[in-house]
C-alpha cells in the first residue's frame, strides 16, 4: 500500500510538471509579407525583396517547446520559400522550405503558413529565402531560449546582440543570378559585406549609417553571429577583446578563447565578449576567407563596439576617438581556419552513433560541361564550357512539375529516382591531377533512400577539379557529429582510428577542409525528403545537392505527418 501511495504521489508530481511545461510554452503567430520596398546602400537605390519591409528581416524570438505558425504572403514578382535553417521540422517535411524539395514555391498573390514546433532544440538558428538568389536580402535571426528555468551551461550573459553577416549587389541579385545562368560563367562577386544590413565605414555613402554597439565597462554580452551571406566564407573579430566560443549551429561547445572566427555560410556561432578593455571605440569586421582559385569581395565590412564612458578627442577636431581596428588572417589563412574549426568541441559526452549502417562517401566539388559551340554566348565558362558541380559526380537538377517530397508522399513517378550513388562511379586520386575526362558531371534528379533509425557515416571529399575549395554543406532535418577531419583523400584504413567519437561538436552545416575530407555521423531518426547541399549558392545552383529519403519507422509517431491544407501546388 505505501509503495502504491508512492508511485501515485511521483505519478502526480510527473503529471504536474508536465503541465507546467505545456502551460510554459507558446504558440508565435506571425505574418511574413514578402515586398520590393526601396533599400538605399553604396549611395544608390534598390527595389529590394524584404520582409515586412525590413532588411534584414524581423528576428524570431521563441523558446524551447513553442510552437510558430508564420503565414508568408507573396506580394513579390517572384516564387518564393522560406527555410527555418537548423530547425529538424520532426516528421514535418513540409515546413522545411527548399522549394521543390518539400514544397512547390509561393507563387506571387499566394501564401502559405509555416507551422512547427521546436522540440529540443535552444541556441541560435536563422531563417532565409530557399528560392534561387532571394536570401540575398530575405533573412533574419531565430533564436531559441532554452526552456523557462532551464540555465545556459555557462555564465548568464548580460544580453545578446544578434550579428548577422551579409552580402550586397549594387543591383538586383536575382538579375546577378541571371546573368550566369545565361553565360555559364560564374556570378558577379558581391560588392560589399554588411553587418546587420550596414556596410560600415570603409564603403562609399556608409559610415552614417554604420551599426553601433553600446556597451558597459565590465559587461558581458553573448554576440550571436549568423554567416547570412550567399557565397562566402568569412574571418570575424573584435579589435583588442577575445571571444569565447560556447555554441555554434544551436549546439553548446566546450568553451574556448580565440581572437577569431571562421564562418561558412549557413553557419551560427555564438561567442561571449567581456569588456575589459580601455574605454573605446573598437571595431568589430568580417573579411573573406576564400580558399578557393576565383574571384572574391575583397571588401571588409565594420561596425562599432562603443563605450559608453569612451573619451572624446579635446581641442581642435573634437569629437569621437577614430575607433581601434583588429588585426584579421589573410583571405587566404587556411591555416588560421582550421586552428579554429579544430577546436571545436561538443559541450558534454555526445550521443554519436558508434556503429555504422550505412557507410556513404560522397565526393563534392565543382566541375565544367562542355558546349557544342564554345564560341556561344552561353558558354563564357573556361575554354568556351559551363560551370558545374557535383557530389558523386551527379549534378542535381530541381524538379519542377512537383516537389520530391510531395511526389514521394503520392506516389508520382517521374518526378526523381532513387539511384543516387552511394561512392562515386569512378575512383581517382580525388586531390591530385584528374584526368580532363572526370570534370564533367551527370545531370539527374535523384535521392538516396535511408532506413528509419540507420545510424550513418558520409565522407565528404573535395576535389581539385577546377578548384579544390571549402564547401559548406547543410543537411536539412538533422543535426550531425562531425568526427573527423583531414587534408588530401580520405583513407578509410587508417583515418577512422583518429575519429573523435566522445565530444565530437555537432553542427547541421560543415565546411570540407579544401583539398580535404571531412567525415559526419547521424542517427536517420526523421522521416521525409531532405536536401543535403552546399551552401554557396552559386554552387547549389550548379548542382551541388542531392536528397536523402528517410523512410517511414512504425506507426504514427515514426511517421510523416499528413500534408496541410494550403500546401502550394506547382
Amino acid at each position: 500500500m505505501e509503495s502504491l501511495q508512492r508511485f501515485s504521489f511521483v505519478s502526480f508530481i510527473a503529471l504536474l510538471a508536465y503541465f507546467a511545461f505545456l502551460a510554459s510554452a507558446e504558440l508565435h503567430v506571425r505574418e511574413f509579407v514578402i515586398e520590393p520596398k526601396p533599400v538605399k546602400r553604396l549611395c544608390r537605390t534598390h527595389q529590394s525583396i524584404t520582409v515586412n519591409g525590413q532588411f534584414p528581416g524581423p528576428t524570431l524570438e521563441v523558446r524551447n517547446g513553442d510552437s510558430l505558425a508564420i503565414t508568408v504572403i507573396n506580394r513579390a514578382r517572384y516564387n518564393i520559400s522560406i527555410h527555418w535553417h537548423g530547425i529538424r521540422q520532426l516528421r514535418n517535411p513540409w515546413a522545411d522550405g527548399p522549394e521543390y524539395i518539400t514544397q512547390c514555391p509561393i507563387r506571387p498573390g499566394q501564401s502559405y503558413t509555416y507551422r512547427f514546433t521546436i522540440e529540443d532544440q535552444e541556441g541560435t538558428l536563422w531563417w532565409h529565402a530557399h528560392s534561387r538568389w532571394l536570401r540575398a536580402t530575405v533573412y533574419g535571426a531565430l533564436i531559441i531560449y532554452p526552456r523557462l528555468g532551464s540555465p545556459y551551461p555557462f555564465s548568464m550573459p548580460k544580453r545578446d546582440i544578434p550579428i548577422l553577416l551579409g552580402e550586397w549587389w549594387d543591383r538586383n541579385p536575382m538579375d546577378v543570378l541571371r546573368q550566369a545562368q545565361f553565360t555559364g560563367a560564374a556570378a558577379n562577386v558581391s560588392d560589399a559585406y554588411t553587418i546587420n544590413g550596414q556596410p560600415g565605414d570603409l564603403y562609399r555613402c556608409s559610415r552614417s549609417e554604420t551599426v553601433r554597439f553600446p556597451i558597459f565597462p565590465g559587461e558581458t554580452v553573448q554576440l550571436r553571429v549568423i554567416n547570412a551571406g550567399l557565397n562566402q566564407e568569412l574571418f570575424f573579430s573584435v579589435a583588442n577583446h577575445q571571444l569565447t566560443v560556447v555554441e555554434t549551429d544551436s549546439a553548446y561547445t566546450k568553451p574556448f578563447t580565440t581572437s577569431v572566427i571562421m564562418i561558412g555560410p549557413g553557419q551560427t556561432t555564438n561567442v561571449l565578449l567581456t569588456a575589459n578593455q580601455r574605454p573605446g571605440r573598437y571595431y568589430m569586421a568580417a573579411r573573406a576567407y576564400n580558399s578557393a582559385n576565383a574571384p572574391f569581395d575583397n571588401t571588409t565590412t565594420t561596425a562599432i563596439l562603443e563605450y559608453v564612458n569612451a573619451p572624446t578627442r579635446r581641442g581642435r577636431g573634437r569629437g569621437q576617438m577614430a575607433p581601434v581596428f583588429p588585426v584579421l588572417p589573410g583571405f587566404n589563412d587556411t591555416a588560421t581556419a582550421t586552428a579554429f574549426t579544430n577546436r571545436l568541441r561538443y559541450w558534454k559526452r555526445a550521443p554519436v552513433p558508434l556503429q555504422v549502417d550505412e557507410s556513404l562517401f560522397f565526393t563534392v566539388g565543382l566541375g565544367l560541361t562542355n558546349c557544342p559551340n564554345p564560341n556561344s554566348p552561353r558558354c563564357q565558362g573556361p575554354n568556351g564550357t559551363r560551370f558545374a558541380a557535383s557530389i558523386n559526380n551527379q549534378s542535381f537538377v530541381l524538379p519542377r512539375r512537383n516537389s520530391i517530397m510531395q511526389a514521394y508522399y503520392q506516389g508520382m513517378p517521374g518526378i526523381f529516382t532513387t539511384d543516387f550513388p552511394p561512392v562515386p562511379p569512378v575512383q581517382f586520386d580525388y586531390t591530385g591531377n584528374v584526368s580532363r575526362g572526370l570534370w564533367q558531371p551527370v545531370k539527374g534528379t535523384k535521392a538516396y533512400k535511408l532506413k528509419y533509425k540507420a545510424n550513418v557515416q558520409i565522407v565528404l571529399q573535395d576535389t581539385s577539379i577546377v578548384t579544390t575549395e571549402n564547401h559548406p554543406m547543410h543537411l536539412h532535418g538533422y543535426q550531425f557529429y562531425v568526427v573527423g577531419s583531414g587534408f588530401g583523400n580520405f583513407n578509410p584504413r587508417t583515418d577512422p582510428a583518429r575519429f573523435n567519437l566522445y565530444d565530437p561538436p555537432e553542427r547541421n552545416t560543415v565546411g570540407t577542409p579544401p583539398g580535404g575530407w571531412v567525415a559526419i555521423r547521424f542517427l536517420a531518426d526523421n522521416p521525409g525528403a531532405w536536401f543535403m547541399h552546399c551552401h554557396i549558392d552559386s554552387h547549389l545552383g550548379w548542382g551541388l545537392a542531392m536528397v536523402f529519403l528517410v523512410e517511414n519507422g512504425r506507426g504514427q509517431l515514426q511517421s510523416v505527418q499528413a500534408p496541410p491544407l494550403d500546401l502550394p501546388t506547382c
